[in-house]
């Protein structure tokens, strides 16, 4: 099953792709209620919405959106040899910290600023602006389940499907904010992307490899020329495992999205700048169009907009570091 959200006219729906069609959910249904049901219950719904034959839209005739409102959005970091190409570019050599081997590290991101299919990135003021090509599994309910504290098995029953995830990132400010041992925040935070639509994970299972990895082919393009490509089985951890570790003393509910961390070979051009020692390929540029293919789940598409320049930041003052007031 495909999940999706679109906009017709005036109007946002929600409900099933099929084929080049889209169905609005029967009974009224949300993606949110979807999730929060379950996959059992979206199959059965599946089957109630697609009798409903006069509801059918046109795929082309609508203009689809983020596929999900998620409540929260962790990122991880699992290519390894994201992490080394990377770290060249930072550090002047390449690297992967012990620690990165230890437990599956993820950020939380924005979940105010997601982006739906073809719809443009406004970027801060940036010199190296990038892209991440990643996968995402969505989380959905389970009943007797809270989510917190899974173990892996259990996890793997909590991953209602996947979508495509693009981490823009500022390379520049995040940089400087993670000098301060922090972050990356302002760096980041200004847009992701998500979709085309959500595959539910029984989609998905053929390409399960024999350590339960998804050996589903992965690409990204700019302006057409193929920039990346990687299979995402060749992440440090699968998916259950993010999400047992994830849900570890803390929780993870419906409509949260758990992204891979960016793919190696070229996920991101942050990694070719580290490998080839200068900034090549290019830092995208406003007007330049980034197109991402995962295997099994479609293309998700966006342009660069404009940079929106937030203006001046005050620096800190110096303080006296008195200890009562005077």
């Amino acid at each position: 099953m495909r999940i999706a959200r679109w906009r017709d006219g005036a109007d946002v729906a929600e409900g099933f792709v099929e084929a080049d069609q889209v169905i609005p959910f029967a009974d009224g249904e949300s993606v949110a209620s979807v999730l929060a049901g379950g996959l059992d219950a979206a199959h059965e719904l599946h089957a109630r919405t697609l009798r409903e034959v006069s509801r059918r839209r046109p795929l082309s005739q609508v203009r689809l959106l983020a596929p999900v409102a998620p409540p929260s959005v962790r990122d991880f970091v699992t290519f390894e040899e994201h992490v080394e190409g990377v770290s060249a570019g930072v550090e002047g050599k390449s690297n992967v910290p012990a620690e990165w081997y230890d437990a599956p590290t993820f950020y939380f991101t924005n979940p105010h600023t997601i982006l739906g299919p073809g719809e443009p990135v406004r970027p801060p003021a940036t010199e190296r602006l990038d892209f991440e090509l990643e996968l995402a599994a969505v989380i959905g309910g389970v009943p007797g389940s809270d989510g917190t504290n899974l173990g892996p098995e259990t996890a793997a029953g909590h991953i209602f499907g996947y979508t495509i995830m693009n981490d823009w990132s500022a390379r520049d400010l995040q940089a400087r904010e993670m000098k301060v041992r922090l972050g990356p925040c302002k760096g980041k935070d200004f847009g992701t992307s998500l979709g085309p639509w959500i595959v539910t994970a029984d989609e998905l299972v053929p390409f399960l490899d024999d350590d339960g990895f998804l050996a589903v082919r992965a690409e990204v393009r700019v302006n057409g020329e193929l920039i990346g490509e990687d299979l995402m089985s060749n992440m440090g951890w699968p998916f259950p495992e993010l999400v047992a570790y994830a849900s570890r003393n803390s929780r993870v509910v419906p409509g949260d999205v758990l992204g891979s961390g960016t793919a190696g070979n070229g996920g991101c051009l942050g990694e070719l700048w580290g490998r080839n020692g200068e900034l090549s390929p290019p830092p995208l540029a406003e007007g330049d169009v980034v197109a991402m293919r995962i295997e099994g789940i479609g293309e998700l598409t966006a342009a660069v907009g404009a940079a929106v320049d937030g203006g001046p930041i005050a620096v800190a003052r110096p303080r006296p570091r008195r200890r009562q007031r005077a």
